[in-house]
């Protein structure tokens, strides 16, 4: 019998943990969802092979965590709270990808959350950083709400031209002097 993966992080109503093989169905589902994808890639699904060999490696690697519902193990999608250097935990990168069926219902924002307090309660870090389309008002209102702030618009030359991208990019950040200030208020 197969033993459950390490737990990560628990909310009320999260679990993350460890993405592991057995999750490379779910996973694909994921990737392959035009609404999910939307802001990624133009929403172009992922092809079975490539998403085996570059993208399953990543995910089941440091710093992304599948995201499962507490009371009934429902896969919800995943969170990523990743080390930009390898080494170590000082900057790291905030994300996530969940569910259409989901969305709406607050898990992002808990999820972020709860990312962000034990990044800098337990772990060391001394900023998080995350990064969407200007044009993804549901990921930039997620990351306002976990606390993260507004920091620039910038431009990239990506592959693949996705609606809205003549508009750039955000970047959000938060430091550890920002974020205590504003948890002990």
């Amino acid at each position: 019998m197969e033993s459950a993966p390490p737990v990560f992080l628990e909310t009320p109503r999260l679990r993350l943990r460890e993405c592991v093989e057995a999750d490379l169905d779910r996973l694909l589902a994921l990737d392959n969802d035009p609404g999910v994808k939307r802001f990624i890639d133009g929403g172009v699904p992922a092809a079975p092979d490539t998403f085996r060999a570059e993208a399953l490696p990543r995910l089941l690697g440091r710093g992304f965590w599948a995201a499962e519902e507490r009371s009934t193990g429902q896969w919800l999608g995943w969170f990523e709270l990743k080390p930009l250097n390898d080494t170590d935990w000082r900057v790291v990168e905030l994300g996530y990808r969940l569910h259409r069926a989901v969305w709406g219902r607050g898990y992002a924002t808990e999820g972020a959350r709860a990312l962000v307090r034990k990044a800098f309660a337990e772990l060391g870090t001394e900023r998080v950083t995350a990064n969407t389309m200007t044009v993804n008002t549901g990921s930039r209102r997620v990351l306002e709400k976990a606390g993260l702030m507004f920091v620039r618009t910038y431009f990239e030359d990506w592959p693949e031209v996705i609606e809205g991208s003549e508009q750039g990019d955000v970047e959000y950040a938060l430091t550890r002097g920002q974020w205590h200030r504003t948890a002990h208020e």
